[in-house]
């Protein structure tokens, strides 16, 4: 109640405004061929995750707990994909720069909320992968589809509520002087500091946010793999101990796609070119919905072996019908 009325006690006039102008890509030189980059991702995205799903739900022997979390990621990244890609198309390829006061609200909810789910995604799929290493005879009794289907439900009920947090404490702000976002969606940072009133609660929430979806995630998941080579190291033989290794390397791949990016934008942030850091932000958020599902079908072999029995099912099925058919 005291955030709500910090406005009043401050005697600012409360202006909510209509609309907001999205702006992160306007004068960037040649920023078409960039659209069509991010058409030809939007694509992958969506064929290659759906591919994912569709492997996993036809194929009975991938319905253990390590696949239902590779089904949620390719989930979240095909929805993630969905609510980001054709706005951020809409908006900066047809100009149509301007977006009403709950669109953009809500345009933030989803694009957030998907988001932060990629990253918990990891942390789930970094639990599976740490349970197979260092308890491999008690794996099944750990990781069951009830374990895996209940991390899955409290990071999804995080998320959403940190989002809804996030959204509902910028409905408080007055917007009296700008209503030009800097960014090339609506961005939690740039649209918070164009309130007129006190934004300490939005600083504090978008702080925790930072440490609850990049901070603890990526340090369980380090911590996670000082596990993993410390169980690895026990293994006698060099070729056992690559043998389990080989597991992790998609997960690994993940990880690295994912918070790498952020890490190098946070980092340099100050010295990079407002133009750069807006294209690699939307890197960040567009290309681990691509890369996913290309990184788990090269590099898991029962995926691999799962895409072979379902095309040589299928080819077998059309050789049948010809074979049936009445000449």
């Amino acid at each position: 109640m005291e955030f709500l009325n910090s406005a009043v006690e401050k005697n600012t006039t409360f202006v909510q405004s209509a609309y907001f102008i999205i702006s992160g890509f306007i004068g960037i030189p040649n920023i078409r061929y960039y659209f069509v980059f991010l058409c030809f991702i939007y694509i992958f995205s969506v064929v290659g995750n759906s591919l994912v799903m569709i492997v996993i739900i036809l194929d009975r022997m991938l319905r253990s707990p390590k696949y239902i979390a590779v089904f949620n990621l390719a989930l979240t990244d095909l929805l993630s994909s969905c609510a980001l890609v054709p706005k951020v198309l809409d908006i900066s390829l047809f100009n149509h720069y301007y977006i009403s006061y709950n669109n953009c609200l809500t345009f933030m909810f989803f694009c957030f909320t998907l988001i932060s789910m990629q990253a918990f995604n990891l942390v789930v799929l970094s639990f599976d992968r740490v349970m197979a290493i260092m308890y491999p005879l008690h794996y099944q009794m750990r990781v069951s589809h009830k374990v895996i289907l209940s991390l899955i439900a409290f990071f999804f009920l995080l998320a959403i509520t940190l989002t809804l947090i996030a959204v509902g404490l910028l409905t408080r702000l007055s917007f009296c002087k700008s209503v030009i976002i800097q960014s090339y969606y609506c961005d939690h940072g740039p649209m918070y500091r164009l309130g007129c009133n006190d934004v300490t609660p939005n600083y504090m929430i978008g702080f925790l946010a930072i440490i609850l979806v990049l901070g603890l995630p990526l340090a369980f998941i380090v911590g996670s793999y000082c596990c993993i080579g410390y169980s690895l190291s026990k293994i006698s033989t060099f070729r056992e101990r690559v043998k389990a290794f080989k597991t992790c390397t998609g997960h690994l791949s993940l990880v690295a796609i994912y918070f790498l990016p952020v890490i190098f934008a946070y980092v340099f942030w100050p010295v990079i070119h407002p133009n750069a850091r807006i294209i690699n932000l939307s890197m960040t958020s567009v290309m681990p919905p691509m890369l996913n599902p290309i990184i788990y079908v090269l590099q898991t072999q029962e995926i691999k072996e799962s895409l072979r029995r379902l095309l040589k099912a299928r080819v077998q099925a059309k050789l049948e019908v010809f074979r049936l058919k009445p000449l």
